[in-house]
C-alpha cells in the first residue's frame, strides 16, 4: 500500500512542513510513503503525470488558500485517469466546514485540524489494523454521504517527530520550523484564534534541532510559531542559543513587539547583524480598529519597541498592515501607512484582509457589510468603511512599496522624492498612478527600466530637471548592479583617459580587478547622510568589499 504525500507550494524555494510531519510520524509503519513537492507555477498536466507515475493507492494533499483550486482540478484529473486512486485532504483550507467541502471535492477523506495522529490511524486503517469509524478527526464518504468521527483532542507537542532528514537536500530552500503551536491572542481574522492556549516543544530539543539546520548550513529558517515571544523563558533561551552559535544561517520569527521585555532587548542587542529577521503584525495604527479585531494593544506600545529594535541596528524588521479591517476607512489606512513608514523599518507589507474559512471575521462579515470573494484567497472587495475603488488605489501603493521600498535598492532615489510630497503615501500613490498611465502594470519591464521610470516620473509629474536625480539613480544602480551593461540613460560622464589617470593614482590603495570608478555632480555622502544637495564633483569606487567607498580626497 502506497501513499503519496503531495505538497503544492506557493514558490519553488519553499518547503512543506506538513507532509514531512506526516511521513516522520508514521515511519515505523509498514507501508510505502513518498513525498513529492511542486509549486503553483508548475503545469497541472506535469504534476498529474508525476503523481500517476508514482502509482499510489492514496494521494494526500496539503491544502492552503493559494493551492486549493489547483488541487481541486488535479483531484478531478487524477480520478479521471484512475478512479481507484483515493484522495485524502488535510490542512487549514479544508479544516473548517469540512462536511460541505468534502461533498464538493472529488476526493474521499478529510483530516480536520492537527493531522499527525489522525493520519497515523488512517494508515493503520489502510493496513487493516484499525476500523475507519474509530478514527477521530476524520471525515469520509460512505454511500454518497459524508461521515465524521468526531473531534480529536490536541496532541502533546513532545510526540511530534522532527521531520527533516540528514540526507535531505535543503540547499537554496526556505526551511520551515515549528517550536510551538497556538497563539495567546484572539485576532478575529486569524485561524490561530480558533484554538486556545499555546503548546511548546522542550527547549533542549529545539536547540538540538536548530543545530541540525546550522550544521547543514541552511540559508534561512522560518519559524511558523504565531507569536514566538509569547513565553519569555522560551524565547530568551532560543535567542541566546542562536546568538552564541557559529553560523551564517538566518532565522525569521513572527513576534508581538509590544510584549518585548527589557531583558529580551538586551539579549537581542548582542545578536550578530542579520542573524535574526522579525515580522511584526501592526495591521493598523488605529487603536479603535485594533480593539474591534480583538487586538488589545495600542500602536504607541508597538512603535516604542520597534524603534528600540531599530536602534540596535542588527535585526531586519518587516512590519505588516492589513487593508479592509472593520472600522478603517481610506483616510485611516493612509494614516496607518504613514505612521509605519515614519518608523523606517526595512520592509512594509500592505496586505488585504482575507476572510478565511473558520475565522470569526468571516462570521461577522454582515455586521460590517463586508463583501469578499467567495473564491480563495477570499480577499475583501469592500466594507461599509472602504470601497472597492479605494482598495484598488491601495493595491497600486502596495505594488510600488513592495518593488521600490522593500527591495532596499532604491533608498536614495526614494529619499530624493519623498519630501516633495505631502506624505510618503502620496508619493507611492503618485508613482503607482504613473505606472498605470504608462501601462507598466500590464507588461514586464526590465531591471534598468525600473530605474528609468523615475526620470520619466520626475519630468512628467513634477516637471523637474533630471541632472541631479540622474546621478542619485546612478549611485543606487551601481550599488546593486555591475557597471558593465549600464543603461544609456545613466552613461558615465568620465572619459576613458580620466578613468585610467584616477586608477593610476589609486593602485597603491585598491585592486581594480572587480572594482570600478564613477563620478557624480553632487556630494553623494552629504545627500545620503543629511538629505542635502551640494553641487560638488565626487568620485566613488564600486564593488570594493561588496559596497562603495568615496575616493574624492585620494585623487585631488
Amino acid at each position: 500500500m502506497k501513499i503519496l504525500l503531495t505538497a503544492i507550494n506557493s514558490k519553488f524555494i519553499h518547503s512543506n512542513l506538513a507532509v514531512r510531519y506526516l511521513k516522520a510520524f508514521t515511519e515505523d509503519l509498514s507501508y510505502e510513503c513518498s513525498i513529492r513537492e511542486f509549486s503553483i507555477n508548475d503545469r497541472e498536466e506535469k504534476i498529474l503525470e508525476e503523481v500517476i507515475k508514482e502509482k499510489p493507492n492514496v494521494v494526500a494533499f496539503s491544502t492552503y488558500i493559494w493551492n486549493i483550486e489547483m488541487i481541486n482540478r488535479l483531484s478531478n484529473l487524477i480520478k479521471m485517469v484512475d478512479k481507484n486512486i483515493e484522495i485524502l485532504y488535510g490542512g487549514p483550507e479544508v479544516s473548517y466546514d469540512s462536511f460541505n467541502i468534502l461533498k464538493e471535492l472529488n476526493g474521499d477523506y478529510i483530516i480536520q485540524g492537527e493531522g499527525e495522529k489522525t493520519y497515523r490511524e488512517f494508515v493503520e486503517y489502510k493496513l487493516g489494523e484499525k476500523k475507519l469509524e474509530s478514527i477521530r478527526g476524520l471525515y469520509f464518504k460512505k454511500c454518497n454521504d459524508v461521515i465524521f468521527n468526531g473531534n480529536r483532542p490536541l496532541m502533546n507537542m513532545d510526540e511530534i517527530v522532527f521531520p527533516y532528514k540528514e540526507d535531505e537536500n535543503l540547499d537554496n530552500k526556505i526551511v520551515y520550523y515549528e517550536a510551538s503551536r497556538g497563539c495567546p491572542f484572539n485576532c478575529k481574522y486569524c485561524l490561530s484564534s480558533t484554538t486556545h492556549g499555546v503548546r511548546f516543544l522542550d527547549i533542549e530539543r529545539v536547540k538540538k534541532e536548530l543545530q541540525f539546520f546550522i550544521d547543514k548550513k541552511v540559508r534561512l529558517v522560518k519559524f511558523v510559531d504565531r507569536t514566538f515571544n509569547c513565553n519569555f523563558k522560551f524565547s530568551t533561551a532560543i535567542w541566546e542559543f542562536l546568538i552564541n552559535s557559529d553560523t551564517k544561517t538566518q532565522f525569521h520569527f513572527e513576534i508581538s513587539a509590544d510584549i518585548l521585555k527589557p531583558q529580551e532587548l538586551e539579549i537581542l542587542r548582542k545578536a550578530p547583524k542579520d542573524r535574526f529577521q522579525f515580522e511584526v503584525g501592526v495591521q493598523t495604527t488605529n487603536d479603535d480598529v485594533l480593539r474591534q479585531i480583538n487586538r488589545f494593544v495600542n500602536f504607541s506600545d508597538i512603535k516604542e519597541k520597534v524603534l528600540e529594535l531599530l536602534a540596535i541596528k542588527n535585526i531586519k524588521q518587516h512590519l505588516d498592515l492589513i487593508a479592509g479591517l472593520p472600522g478603517e476607512d481610506y483616510k485611516s489606512f493612509k494614516k496607518s501607512f504613514n505612521d509605519v513608514y515614519s518608523i523606517g523599518p526595512e520592509e512594509i507589507q500592505l496586505g488585504f484582509l482575507k476572510l478565511l474559512r473558520g475565522s470569526s471575521m468571516r462570521e461577522e462579515a454582515e455586521l460590517y457589510d463586508m463583501k469578499y470573494s467567495p473564491y480563495p484567497p477570499y480577499e475583501i472587495l469592500s466594507t461599509k468603511d472602504i470601497s472597492y475603488d479605494e482598495l484598488l488605489v491601495l493595491k497600486k501603493v502596495e505594488h510600488m512599496v513592495d518593488k521600490y521600498y522593500n527591495s532596499q535598492k532604491f533608498n536614495n532615489v526614494i529619499k530624493f522624492f519623498i519630501d516633495k510630497f505631502e506624505t510618503p503615501f502620496d508619493f507611492f500613490l503618485s508613482l503607482g498612478e504613473f505606472f498605470e498611465m504608462k501601462d507598466y502594470f500590464n507588461r514586464n519591464i526590465g531591471n534598468s527600466e525600473y530605474y528609468k521610470v523615475f526620470l520619466e516620473f520626475n519630468e512628467k509629474v513634477l516637471k523637474s530637471d533630471n541632472s541631479i536625480l540622474r546621478d542619485i539613480i546612478k549611485y543606487d544602480y551601481l550599488t546593486f548592479n555591475k557597471r558593465r551593461g549600464m543603461p544609456e540613460f545613466l552613461e558615465s560622464r568620465m572619459t576613458k583617459e580620466e578613468e585610467i589617470e584616477i586608477k593610476n593614482k589609486l593602485r597603491e590603495y585598491y585592486s581594480f580587478k572587480e572594482n570600478y570608478i564613477e563620478s557624480f555632480c553632487i556630494d553623494i555622502k552629504e545627500f545620503i547622510n543629511n538629505n542635502t544637495i551640494i553641487n560638488k564633483n565626487t568620485y566613488y569606487l564600486f564593488g570594493y568589499n561588496g559596497g562603495s567607498v568615496e575616493i574624492t580626497d585620494k585623487i585631488s
